[in-house]
């Protein structure tokens, strides 16, 4: 192993090498080879995705860093910037990708062996987001749950997205939309939901909150990101700030400094309260990305990284089990539940779904769901909006087969009957292989390796580390969505072994086949034997 301290670390690559990880929202450019040129810096930005300071390649090397990088590709060239912590080379980590991953995981990041909520994996989640956006309310929120078991969905993780709440900070249900939310939620219970709250980490700068955080107390005094640095220094009794006045995408607000002992003790006690008070039996944990706490506001705790802080936000996360976590630095082994940074209702990003899957499970992030069907852009499903059926059926095929299947747009709403048909097949489909990825997630618990995997990583050396159209779940699972609008066909490259398609063919691999891939269809193959 060899090691360089904080600084610049260069690594020249072989003849032919091959790359992958850092962030999961770069996995269309993946693998990084001798013609990449690509620039990314994971101290400031976690580019709305997972991020981890970890690079493997089809040789079996392994290069790692436990704090940020700033990564450079160029002319055959890794080139890493490292403000803390050494960074590591191994060059036998082992003969190719998955052999490099394994060690990275096990030596760098080992997981910790407790499971993900599994409820996740065996039913769709739900979201309100796209059907209610800024009017999220007791009547329509009832509707919406009972609508879903009302066409076949299974109850699984519900969540109930951002204006559930009085402001931000004001963590109570806004009376004049829920007039009874802890009764709403035992109705919701009673489907058989698991309901979680979206939450953020800001404060509206306006709010009884903000006020009461800033004055003494118990919960006073320092909880936000300031402005300046008091003269009187960092002791926990003389901090004292000037809150910052935080850029996002709803304005500008205070943002929690979870250094600060007061951040946390407040935070803590809330969300405690709503589970307490309501029945919560988690949150969406949002707007937790590195590049809010990296906009120059001096924290209690000096030299935190802006990657530390989104950090330490995530590890209310882990305090309550059940809960999605939105993106952040450095979630490796960890139990956290992710779903990828929002999308356009487009083709092209109905193509980016696949390989940022991939490069999730390549940074440490198994546990990891593609969006919202059809995208979570929710201006795309407004009356008027240029909706495409044919891409969110395509949407759905693509997530009934990934680790994690998320309804937000409602099919009964944006869908024809006949197309509200062939979403109900999907949904049936992800449900008979829903045993075999809980079954993925506990191996995935123990061991580490993502339960979604490219035909590099399973089948090393054989020229498939391009394909990025194709996954692997598990060893004996392989998915070939259509990804092209009007397609009715399309070509699939096959791995070494006897494969049973869908319609009940057998094919033998290597080799490549064209299927019939009709708008009802989402090829896919089980390994025989």
């Amino acid at each position: 192993m060899k090691n360089a301290t904080a600084g610049t670390f260069r690594l020249t690559m072989l003849p032919g090498e091959k790359w992958w990880g850092l962030c999961s929202a770069f996995g269309r450019e993946m693998p990084f080879t001798e013609a990449t040129v690509f620039k990314c810096d994971l101290r400031l930005e976690n580019y709305a995705h997972q991020s981890l300071s970890l690079l493997c390649s089809d040789r079996g090397r392994a290069i790692w860093c436990p704090e940020p990088v700033g990564a450079t590709i160029a002319g055959g060239e890794i080139a890493l910037e490292s403000d803390a912590g050494e960074i590591a080379l191994v060059e036998r980590a082992g003969a190719n990708l998955a052999e490099a991953f394994r060690f990275a995981s096990r030596t760098w990041f080992p997981p910790t062996g407790e499971e993900p909520e599994l409820l996740y994996f065996s039913a769709p989640q739900l979201n309100t987001w796209i059907e209610l956006t800024y009017h999220q309310n007791e009547r329509d929120i009832l509707a919406y749950a009972q609508s879903m078991l009302d066409n076949g969905v299974p109850p699984g993780v519900f969540m109930i997205d951002d204006t559930w709440q009085h402001a931000y900070g004001e963590w109570d249900f806004d009376r004049r939309r829920f007039s009874d939310p802890k009764g709403m939620m035992d109705k919701l219970h009673a489907m058989g939901y698991k309901v979680l709250l979206w939450i953020c980490p800001f404060v509206s700068m306006d709010s009884p909150a903000y006020r009461a955080l800033l004055g003494p107390g118990e919960c006073g005094a320092g909880a936000f990101l300031c402005t300046r640095v008091n003269d009187e220094g960092r002791t926990l009794e003389r901090w004292y700030n000037d809150p910052a006045s935080v850029k996002w995408w709803n304005g500008r607000s205070a943002l929690l400094d979870f250094t600060h002992p007061n951040a946390r003790r407040w935070f803590g006690g809330e969300l405690a309260r709503l589970k307490r008070d309501f029945g919560a039996d988690g949150f969406k944990f949002d707007g937790g990305s590195v590049s809010f706490y990296s906009q120059g506001f001096p924290s209690f705790g000096p030299g935190v990284s802006p990657a530390a802080q989104s950090a330490l936000y995530g590890a209310f996360a882990l305090a309550n089990p059940g809960s999605e976590y939105r993106n952040g630095f450095g979630f490796a082994g960890r139990p956290v539940v992710m779903r990828l940074h929002d999308k356009p209702h487009t083709w092209d990003a109905l193509r980016r779904l696949i390989p940022d899957m991939l490069a999730a499970g390549l940074v440490g992030c198994p546990f990891i769901c593609p969006d919202m069907i059809g995208g979570g852009e929710w201006t795309a499903f407004l009356p008027g909006a240029p909706f495409d059926p044919e891409l969110f059926l395509r949407s759905a095929q693509v997530h009934a087969l990934c680790p994690m299947m998320q309804i937000s747009a409602s099919p009964w709403r944006v869908l024809s009957p006949e197309h509200q048909a062939l979403f109900r097949d999907a949904l049936a489909l992800r449900q008979r292989f829903a045993p075999r990825f809980v079954a993925l997630a506990k191996a995935s618990a123990r061991t580490g390796e993502p339960m979604m995997r490219n035909l590099e990583y399973a089948f090393p050396g054989r020229g498939y580390a391009e394909i990025k159209d194709e996954f692997l779940m598990g060893e004996d699972l392989l998915v070939a969505p259509v990804l092209e609008k009007g397609a009715t066909s399309r070509r699939v490259v096959l791995p070494p072994g006897s494969w049973r398609a869908d319609d009940g063919r057998t094919f033998d691999g290597p080799a490549e086949i064209e299927v019939a891939a009709p708008l009802a269809r989402l090829p896919h193959f089980e390994r025989v034997g």
